[in-house]
């Protein structure tokens, strides 16, 4: 049973859909929209069951004409990762229900259990924190899957990248160089593809940050297979756009202390890195935009364009 009324947010289809997936007496108490994606709509879904108790669900569905070309691709990638990860000890959502197609819904549209903590992009208690996130990532590139998802796809080209107003031209041409050469060879591993702050979530006890704990992991839609230097690279541009460039590189000092092993020259991991650094140069203002929303208001879209000139700069200083 659902209660329309109350949980108006969600299209009429949709909540049939969901319905399908609870169990009898269950019913749609609320829905409430959570922040931070940039692709879909995020509702967490409040649901009373039968002995007057509530238990949550997520529903990520992809409303933007702009991204539902990719939404079955992305739903149906998310929806096979999900179940892969069951039983691995990787903290991920449960997969309820997915319809990738809107077959039954208004919009393609993945349902799955909920998890408690949340994003933390706050630079207070980032030292503990830093090496939580290295030991996770560690871990998800240990997995070894039985069926390997697909090969990981890098869209920057030297033609794309875009140069902020203000960077060294010299330094920003050199960067550029780097990722016209040939990919370097490298060892496959099952990566996340989007590990970052912003979906790593995290309970935080009260005035007491250096006790935090990762509680989940989310948005595996662009779960792919490939060098663990690009997942590495990709968290490591997000906490240098963060938190300023030297955290960037402290990342990637911690993973190899939680065990993780990246390319093994200095001009190989400079390639990733630098390819990561230049694809945010192409969506500055997306990436900035929910940062902002979350808190991070000083962030601004030159704030963040700065200190990606600055990581660049720092990258080629120390790699390059």
């Amino acid at each position: 049973m659902t209660d329309y009324e109350e949980a108006a947010a969600v299209r009429p289809l949709t909540l049939a859909w969901v319905s399908r997936y609870l169990e009898d007496g269950e019913r749609v108490l609320k829905t409430e929209a959570l922040h931070g994606g940039i692709t879909a709509e995020m509702r967490r879904l409040t649901i009373g069951t039968q002995d007057g108790s509530t238990r949550d669900l997520v529903l990520r569905s992809f409303v933007d004409p702009f991204y539902t070309e990719n939404a079955e691709d992305w739903l149906n990638r998310e929806a096979g990762a999900l179940a892969l990860l069951t039983g691995t000890g990787v903290p991920a959502p449960g997969l309820v229900a997915v319809d990738p197609t809107a077959a039954h819904c208004e919009y393609p549209s993945l349902l799955m259990t909920h998890l408690t903590g949340r994003p933390v992009l706050d630079d207070e208690g980032l030292e503990a924190r830093v090496p939580l996130l290295a030991r996770q990532l560690a871990a998800i590139h240990a997995l070894r899957p039985a069926e390997r998802p697909r090969e990981y796809v890098a869209l920057t080209t030297a033609d794309t990248v875009v140069t902020p107003k203000g960077a060294d031209a010299v330094t920003w041409a050199a960067a550029i160089d780097v990722i016209r050469r040939s990919a370097p060879s490298y060892e496959g591993r099952f990566l996340h593809r989007d590990f970052q702050p912003g979906n790593v979530l995290f309970d935080v006890p009260p005035a007491r940050s250096a006790d935090a704990r990762i509680t989940g992991i989310v948005d595996w839609a662009a779960t792919s297979w490939g060098p663990a230097d690009l997942d590495v690279a990709h968290c490591s541009t997000n906490l240098a756009l963060l938190h300023g460039p030297g955290w960037g590189l402290r990342f990637t000092e911690a993973y190899e202390e939680a065990g993780g092993v990246l390319a093994a020259t200095a001009s190989e991991r400079l390639y990733w890195q630098v390819r990561d650094a230049l694809a945010s140069s192409e969506e500055v203002r997306q990436v900035a935009r929910p940062w902002r929303a979350a808190g991070r208001t000083e962030l601004t879209t030159r704030a963040v364009e700065e200190r990606l000139d600055a990581y660049v700069t720092a990258l080629m200083d120390a790699l390059g």
